[in-house]
């Protein structure tokens, strides 16, 4: 299966089943946000296509939006508490391991710019999932890095799926 028809299939799962949609973006965005995890779940694209969908469907916009926020903000939270408390065990998984390069530029973007680093690099892949692992690693204050986390959360998800439910509606294309 190619990366463009498993974001179809998601795509059409997605508007078969809406009243499933909260939760099924809940979880993508959850297990996109999980150190790791996030370079085999790329659902950024999928976040965009649903943004269409909801702009071209009455699909509601709030309980996606709610789902998506939810998931990234669990899951950068579990990135965290891996960081914090499995440093050693998570450094030797094999999709961590294999790109030491990220970890260490990570570590020094943590270290530089805290907080605002863990707001701005939700937005930027690969490292989105490394961010928090990284964050928790060397024990960034876990209130500042949750303040972090719940506010890009609630950017992110907006940024994702506002463009596409706003303009096929404004412009009448839905």
């Amino acid at each position: 299966m190619t990366f463009d028809s498993l974001i179809q299939t998601a795509l059409e799962f997605v508007r078969e089943h809406q009243a499933w949609a909260p939760f099924i973006v809940f979880v993508l965005a959850m297990l996109e946000s999980i150190v790791g995890l996030s370079l085999a779940v790329p659902s950024t694209p999928i976040f965009v296509g649903v943004g269409a969908l909801i702009g071209a469907s009455n699909i509601a916009f709030w309980p996606i939006f709610a789902g998506v926020a939810l998931g990234g903000f669990i899951g950068d939270w579990i990135s965290y508490w891996l960081g914090y408390r499995f440093k050693e065990p998570v450094l030797n998984w094999k999709a961590v391991r294999d790109r030491p390069q990220i970890i260490e530029r990570t570590k020094g973007i943590v270290e530089r710019w805290g907080m605002a680093a863990v707001f701005v690099c939700r937005f930027i892949s690969p490292i989105r999932s490394f961010v928090p692992f990284v964050a928790g690693m060397f024990q960034m204050p876990f209130w500042l890095f949750q303040l972090a986390n719940a506010s890009s959360a609630v950017v992110w998800a907006y940024v994702l799926l506002a463009p596409g439910a706003a303009l096929l509606r404004h412009y009448g294309l839905a």
